[in-house]
């Protein structure tokens, strides 16, 4: 019942060149505004995919903001709240960051040219799309089975891709491939990404921006008249990745996934079941003269889970839905000790030791159609959220020579080593009972003009490393935190899930998906709020002119509300061409409180206005962003204040036959700009490029960029 906005034919035909116009060697955030309260992204395995990338890619154009992280990596952002207060997942099943960083988040374990469909719901989400999240749900769907039409015949089908990037030398190549008579198919898709660091506007490199991935995967279908079966299975192997604003990079991140899914229709309706799982094996270290250094920090992370879910036909159109899920998230995170290293040993540091997280779940939701006018949706979901630990160790357990600030080369106390007694002390063991409520409703005020409206309550717990990250010594707590901000993090086993409560409402007037007007109000309050308070501070490699806080999670009251304005134009057309406008425009404001204080990593005002023509087979975009200042800061994390910017970005596709060139110029003036979003640059300031203390990230500067995609 949410308003959902659904790409034309149109637009669908030009995504792989909006895909062509957004990839970059750095995921950073893209700042153009959508109104995103449910967006329906489809078509990509129709039209093809002219590079690869992450799925950031496609979704930056369409309203979601990403802050940045590594290449692949980005996190995404939906009004104001990120990371693991959005729920995001891949064919239905959810992958949990196996790191201190939140190096490997969801998304990045699949790359644009294997998806088929992303649907973006914030704000009032569905009980029914997920729990354990407040934010709003991500469903990426990658390409599913196709089948041939009729008995007796073969479909031999598949397309073959090629991207290049002046800006970071970055090429990627994409392969996929299938096979299938009318009751069985069996497809591969494969994709291998790599990028050097990109230049800012002043012609500058910005260090350690540079990645390398691939990914196999094979899916196998069978269909019969009343039932479907679907395997998945997934490899991604990533051997290095940089992050600009994090002490650590990526050295390693190998994963295996499976997902098997089994759709079956009954009399009475509908019933889909889904098992699913993943392994993954990460590691942090150094690996560029860029930004070098010496500490290996391992982890081991296992997601298993699954999800049954009944769709009841009701009487005149009304609809029941019932699930039942099931999600097991084990980890161990552990850092080697280096031999001969006076701080990093003798013994293994343990920061998560059998760490798990449990989530038990039922929901009901049913949909209404009270008249031709009036329909509504109303949904509440139970989840049990179980959460443990084992106990830790320290370098050293001595009270002096481990956990030594940063940099230091002589004994000194040891807080590392009191900080585990401490933690070992206790009962790790946690167990959260959450409920979600939502109810929305839509009415048809005229056949052109649509309202809807609702409330929303939604409930997160802690993560495993908001709870149980433990080290109180500086090197230890400047290893906790995706933040991208430079400073130091310690958990607290006693934090509190975050309930979120949400009032929004959409109005929107559409003739047609070319001529359409949208404003979106929304206010969240959030009880309970995971932010930080300061607990000490130290100096980054014994830098006395730079102090950084050190920071322990922690409990507060929040609330977040803003506007999202969006509306597209038909300015000609006829049966050969037509000519569009879009405009778009968002703000988003969020504070504590408690103090007043502002919440970390909001986007400033923002807007885009776009020119899209189309002529047979060209697709042709021009646009403008703008930012504004952002001066609005988190003053507890020394956040950067950054200043307004505007960027010309042009973009063409043709398409002729079975192949499809696409080419781009992003920032064609070659503006300078920092990341509203992108933290610090921490990279820069460690290397001595900037002597400026912990500067923001700058973005890329000019970027020419070109595609071609050969379908068979």
């Amino acid at each position: 019942m949410n308003v959902r906005k659904v790409l034309s034919k149109q637009k669908l035909a030009s995504l792989p060149l909006i895909l062509l116009a957004s990839a970059g060697g750095m995921a950073q955030e893209q700042n153009a505004p959508g109104p995103v309260e449910q967006l329906l992204v489809t078509g990509q395995s129709e039209t093809g995919l002219s590079g690869t990338g992450s799925a950031d890619d496609m979704l930056s154009r369409e309203g979601v903001n990403f802050s940045s992280a590594g290449g692949i990596s980005a996190l995404p952002v939906l009004r104001g709240l990120n990371d693991d207060r959005i729920k995001v997942s891949i064919d239905g099943a959810e992958v949990t960051s196996s790191c201190a960083n939140h190096m490997n988040p969801p998304l990045s374990y699949i790359d644009a040219s294997r998806i088929e469909s992303v649907e973006v719901i914030a704000g009032l989400t569905p009980v029914s799309a997920g729990g354990d999240s407040i934010a709003g749900t991500i469903a990426v769907l990658s390409q599913q089975p196709r089948y041939a039409e009729a008995a007796g015949e073969l479909l031999l089908e598949g397309s073959a891709g090629y991207f290049y990037q002046s800006n970071a030398n970055q090429q990627g190549v994409a392969l996929n491939a299938g096979v299938a008579n009318h009751f069985a198919s069996l497809g591969y898709s494969g994709s291998y990404d790599e990028a050097d660091s990109y230049e800012d506007g002043n012609g500058d490199k910005v260090l350690d921006t540079l990645y390398r991935s691939q990914s196999h995967n094979l899916t196998l279908g069978l269909r019969g008249e009343q039932q479907s079966a679907t395997l998945k299975l997934n490899y991604q192997k990533v051997p290095y990745q940089g992050f600009p604003n994090q002490y650590m990079d990526m050295v390693d991140n190998t994963s295996f996934g499976l997902n098997l899914n089994y759709l079956r229709e009954f009399a009475w309706g509908q019933l889909d079941t889904r098992l699913t799982w993943q392994d993954v094996e990460h590691e942090m270290g150094f690996f560029s003269d860029e930004k070098p250094g010496t500490m290996p920090m391992n982890t081991e992370g296992q997601d298993i889970g699954y999800k049954i879910a009944a769709i009841i036909p009701l009487r005149d159109g009304d609809i029941l839905r019932l699930g039942n899920e099931y999600h097991r998230f084990t980890l161990d995170d552990w850092w080697p000790a280096v031999p001969g290293s006076m701080m990093m040993g003798p013994d293994n540091y343990s920061n998560i030791n059998d760490g798990e997280r449990t989530r038990y779940a039922v929901y009901a939701e049913v949909e209404n159609a009270w008249s031709p006018r009036w329909s509504s949706q109303a949904g509440v979901r139970y989840e049990r959220v179980v959460s443990d630990t084992g106990d830790v160790q320290p370098y050293n357990s001595m009270t002096l020579g481990g956990g030594m600030t940063m940099g230091m080369a002589m004994p000194m106390a040891n807080p590392d080593a009191a900080a585990a007694s401490a933690f070992n002390a206790r009962d790790h063991r946690r167990e959260d009972d959450n409920i979600d409520l939502t109810l929305v409703g839509r009415y048809a005020l005229t056949g052109s003009q649509t309202l809807d409206f609702g409330y929303a309550r939604k409930t997160r717990s802690p993560n495993l490393y908001e709870r149980y990250s433990w080290g109180r010594g500086t090197m230890a707590m400047t290893m906790i935190g995706w933040y991208g901000d430079g400073n130091g993090y310690v958990g607290d086993i006693d934090l509190d899930p975050e309930i979120a409560h949400t009032l929004s409402a959409t109005w929107q007037w559409a003739e047609d998906d070319n001529n359409l007007l949208s404003l979106t109000p929304y206010y969240t309050y959030v009880d309970d709020f995971i932010d930080a308070r300061q607990v000490g501070s130290f100096n980054p490699r014994n830098a006395m002119q730079v102090t950084r806080p050190l920071l322990q999670f922690t409990n507060l009251d929040a609330e977040l509300y803003g506007a999202e304005l969006h509306g597209r134009r038909q300015l000609w057309s006829d049966e050969r061409q037509g000519l569009q406008l879009d405009a778009r425009l968002a703000y988003t404001r969020g504070e504590r409180s408690d103090d007043g204080g502002n919440l970390y990593h909001i986007m400033p005002l923002n807007a885009v206005l776009a020119l899209e023509h189309q002529a047979s087979g060209w697709r042709n975009r021009v646009e403008y962003e703008w930012v504004d200042r952002k001066d609005r800061v988190d003053e507890l994390r020394l956040e950067n204040a950054t200043g307004g910017y505007g960027l010309v970005n042009a973009s063409t596709e043709y398409r002729w036959r079975d192949v499809t060139v696409s080419a781009a110029i992003d920032n064609l003036l070659d503006e300078e700009y920092e990341l509203p979003l992108g933290g610090v640059y921490l990279s820069g300031w460690l290397a001595g490029e900037r002597n400026d203390q912990f500067a923001a990230l700058p973005g890329e500067g000019r970027t020419f960029k070109l595609g071609l995609q050969y379908s068979f």
